[in-house]
């Protein structure tokens, strides 16, 4: 598989969530516009839109004997938008402390051995990559230093570095909720009154500030040209 254009310029934002007017969504588009305005080109991924099956299938299923198994043309598909990226960002709402189902499926599917692992050098191989994973709990509750850690193990160690991506950053962005929500000294879940009007609005602000401040620190990791 031909690897890609060092030269080019182009960023893969994953979004999986299943509304398009969910804030995942509105983040993902945020995202994709910071990274347009500072010279990449955007390939906007919408793992629902597009219809993309999570589920494994023998088609699909890794062949430990054969790494140059040609996997299905869905999947083939997947891999080239991958590969002629040199970013990716991905965007997702945090379910259990970890990724949802479609974009775990897509992962199982389309990062498969003998392209994104299985090989010395894997194909995606000096690739950077954002997790912006939204979590509705307040930035306050002290159950975000433990979903924090969760998700830096299993998407960058577990899978990034597994994958041979030379960077590898998790964007936690808390408060995502309309209604604020928080785990209690006693273990119980305290569902805050909804947010509306000017202070909705100041929330929603605050988010894309944050959004903005993620996508930026990445951008700015991108090696210099020699």
């Amino acid at each position: 598989m031909r690897q890609q254009d060092s030269r080019a310029r182009t960023a893969l934002v994953v979004v999986a969530h299943h509304r398009t007017d969910s804030l995942t969504a509105h983040t993902a588009r945020h995202a994709a516009a910071q990274l347009e305005t500072a010279g990449y080109r955007v390939d906007l991924l919408d793992l629902h839109a597009e219809g993309f099956d999570p589920r494994m299938n023998v088609a699909d299923q890794p062949d430990w004997a054969n790494r140059e198994k040609r996997y299905s043309d869905e999947v083939h598909t997947h891999m080239r938008r991958v590969l002629d990226a040199d970013a990716v960002v991905a965007v997702f709402p945090v379910y259990w402390q970890g990724v949802p189902a479609i974009l775990k499926g897509w992962i199982d599917r389309v990062w498969n051995y003998g392209f994104a692992y299985g090989r010395n050098k894997p194909y995606l191989a000096g690739r950077r990559i954002l997790w912006l994973g939204l979590a509705g709990a307040t930035a306050d509750d002290p159950i975000v230093a433990g979903m924090r850690t969760i998700l830096e193990t299993s998407l960058n160690e577990g899978i990034a570095y597994y994958c041979g991506f030379s960077r590898s950053t998790v964007g936690l962005l808390t408060d995502a909720e309309e209604r604020p929500q928080r785990i209690d000294g006693e273990g119980n879940l305290v569902v805050g009154d909804a947010i509306t009007g000017a202070e909705r609005e100041a929330q929603y602000t605050a988010f894309d500030r944050r959004t903005g401040e993620f996508v930026e620190a990445f951008i700015a990791q991108e090696p210099v040209a020699a």
